[in-house]
């Protein structure tokens, strides 16, 4: 496939009025299609495979907040990258996961053609599928190329979308605890 995928870069480079021919362009179809491969890796993957066998039981009841988790991702309308973080936080019902089982989650779906949006409730019910536990929380800021380096080109704007679920929906002492957690 990655062949395949190269021949349309390489069209593409004609499309544009290149010379996929020149020296500098020569190798430019085959390492953009290696780079797609890269970009688009979590298609291959899948929540249990991500896991891993990673869930553990554990009576801890509190808050558990794992923030600052890089992500990058390809805006599925432009096919150009945005980036930023990801916040994560559940509340635990006598299972708990892998610490960077999390960020690969987060990876996983970000390694996809996104919107923020759905990236954002993606991360959040894929926990609480995996684990049940009493809520689920996930806050991504990000920024966009596609509203950057191109269109209003407004470079200092940011996107913040937020997924709460169980009792971080329902209980506003425990959604204020963890927006001020990652506020820090």
């Amino acid at each position: 496939m990655t062949d395949r995928l190269a021949e349309l870069y390489r069209q593409l480079l004609i499309e544009i009025g290149e010379d996929p021919d020149r020296e500098g362009l020569a190798k430019t179809p085959e390492r953009a299609a290696r780079a797609l491969r890269d970009f688009t890796r979590g298609y291959q993957q899948d929540v249990p495979t991500v896991l891993n066998q990673a869930i553990f039981s554990e009576q801890f009841e509190d808050m558990v907040v794992v923030r600052n988790i890089e992500l990058y991702s390809l805006c599925e309308h432009h096919l150009v990258p945005f980036f930023g973080s990801a916040h994560v936080g559940y509340l635990p019902n006598g299972r708990i996961v892998g610490l960077s089982k999390i960020a690969r989650l987060v990876e996983m779906f970000s390694r996809r053609l996104q919107v923020q949006e759905r990236l954002t409730h993606e991360i959040a019910h894929a926990l609480q599928g995996a684990i049940e536990p009493r809520g689920v929380a996930v806050v991504i800021e990000a920024k966009h190329l596609c509203m950057m380096s191109r269109g209003v080109e407004k470079q200092h704007s940011s996107m913040i979308t937020s997924c709460v679920l169980g009792e971080f929906r329902e209980n506003r002492a425990t959604r204020e605890e963890f927006f001020n957690l990652v506020r820090r």
